[in-house]
């Protein structure tokens, strides 16, 4: 046997990266959670948001900018690490080292497509792609909202429409196709029974971008069985619940829709969670107020839905960075109250063994909206260590 014929050592390279997944999976099963923190993708330098971000660091810009609305309103928000560049896979090396130390084992990074490219994608490829090597698992959720006025600070509207986040049947297919490749096919790509998890922000607005209810099922369809054909034995697709998740639906064969339940059932859906509970409870005051209020609602997605929901917890929230006027936001976020709804999210889905333990967060970094686990240097690495206590011990 030559070993140094090259296809030997294409085997052998092969079979090294073979045991170093195997390794990697075995690793990620010694935590009996999947803790999956959302991800906002816009701290690097983004081409097409320069309009946006002159400073040509993303985001960051309006953290750092950032002024106080009123006596005690606790901004700029400073980061512990600095505005680290998350294109920069030594800089993403640093973010996952910390995550998987702390028990954070997913990454579920917002996803865009606009006009028929992505954006802020460089952050996936260039950052956490060419630095995971296997370390924590990924998956995408598609933010197909409008991108808005929301996103420019100087600007009195937020409402004006910069590019529309529904697509035809033409670009949705693009996206597809695009997605399987590029992300289904990596072995760090989240799945629930062997089917990787693609989740949908605005399912309304994907409706209206295909067309209506009949041809965006169609189009789902037909994403089922393109994942079929790469190799897998089907599609998990997540729901996020909140308004944009149409409640009725008519003109669909057979009968009218009555029911989130009933539309999700009819797309085909297979889980449902929250992307953070400022979409289920006013983001105004004390943090355990809204808390108490955001996690008493599991038991009715509990009875209202016939697929499983995943709990989602959420940091804080204070989007006052983003604005001129002076937004509603938690006046007192912290890591111990954020640890009884940890337990609370942990003791849900335990009570659910029926249904992996997935959780998730908002968000690891949603700096912009005051919902973080990086540490910052008010309460350092306190989210973070109350994650780790959680889900892996004190060891």
């Amino acid at each position: 046997m030559n070993l140094h014929h090259p296809s030997m050592k294409w085997l052998a390279g092969a079979l090294f990266v073979a045991m170093v997944a195997m390794a990697c999976r075995q690793e990620k099963q010694q935590q009996a959670y999947d803790v999956a923190a959302f991800y906002w993708p816009a701290y690097h330098y983004e081409r097409r948001a320069e309009f946006l971000f002159p400073d040509k660091k993303g985001e960051w810009e309006i953290i750092y900018n950032a002024v106080p609305k009123e006596e005690g309103h606790a901004q700029p928000k400073v980061p512990l690490w600095g505005y680290l560049d998350e294109a920069d896979s030594a800089d993403m090396n640093k973010k996952i080292t910390a995550a998987v130390a702390h028990g954070v084992n997913t990454f579920i990074f917002d996803w865009y497509w606009y006009e028929g490219q992505p954006f802020l994608e460089s952050c996936i490829d260039s950052g956490f792609m060419k630095a995971n090597n296997g370390r924590m698992n990924f998956y995408l959720m598609w933010a197909n909202h409008d991108a808005t006025t929301y996103w420019d600070v100087d600007n009195p509207r937020i409402d004006s429409v910069i590019w529309k986040g529904g697509v035809d049947r033409e670009q949705f297919d693009v996206v597809v196709d695009r997605v399987i490749k590029n992300y289904f096919l990596d072995p760090s790509y989240y799945k629930i029974n062997g089917e990787p998890v693609f989740c949908i922000y605005e399912l309304q607005t994907l409706i209206d971008g295909l067309g209506g209810a009949q041809q965006t099922k169609e189009a789902l369809d037909d994403f089922r069985t393109k994942v079929k054909a790469a190799g897998f034995p089907g599609l998990h697709l997540q729901g996020i619940l909140w308004s944009a998740l149409p409640s009725t639906i008519a003109g669909v064969p057979g009968d009218r829709i009555e029911t989130q339940d009933k539309v999700l059932e009819y797309f085909g859906f297979s889980s449902l969670t929250n992307y953070c509970w400022a979409h289920l409870q006013d983001p105004s005051g004390d943090y355990t107020k809204w808390a108490e209020a955001s996690t008493a609602m599991w038991a009715d997605f509990d009875r209202d839905f016939s697929i499983p929901y995943f709990p989602n917890l959420t940091v804080g929230w204070d989007a006052n960075p983003r604005f001129l006027f002076k937004a509603g936001y938690i006046t007192n976020p912290a890591p111990e109250k954020f640890a009884t709804y940890v337990e609370k999210a942990k003791s849900y889905a335990d009570a659910h063994p029926d249904q992996p333990k997935l959780i998730t967060i908002n968000a690891w970094n949603e700096w912009s909206e005051g919902s973080y686990l990086e540490p910052d240097t008010v309460h350092g690495l306190g989210y973070l260590e109350v994650l780790k206590r959680a889900f892996i011990g004190n060891d």
